[in-house]
């Protein structure tokens, strides 16, 4: 996989865990709240597009 051994992902994982171990949860908890933030975005700008070509149809 790329060039990396499975060897060398352990070894990347463990040196990662011991850097960020114990900030690790609040981390994580902050990307799950940008993947949230970032879809209601986009779901958000859908509903608004829609609506501007309805309104669009409207005046035509």
């Amino acid at each position: 996989m790329f060039g990396v051994s499975t060897w060398q992902l352990i070894f990347l994982l463990i040196v990662v865990l011991l850097l960020f171990g114990n900030r690790l949860p609040s981390v994580m908890r902050n990307m799950g709240k940008s993947v949230t933030e970032f879809k209601k975005g986009v779901r958000d700008a859908e509903s608004d597009e829609s609506e501007t070509a309805d309104e669009a149809k409207h005046v035509e």
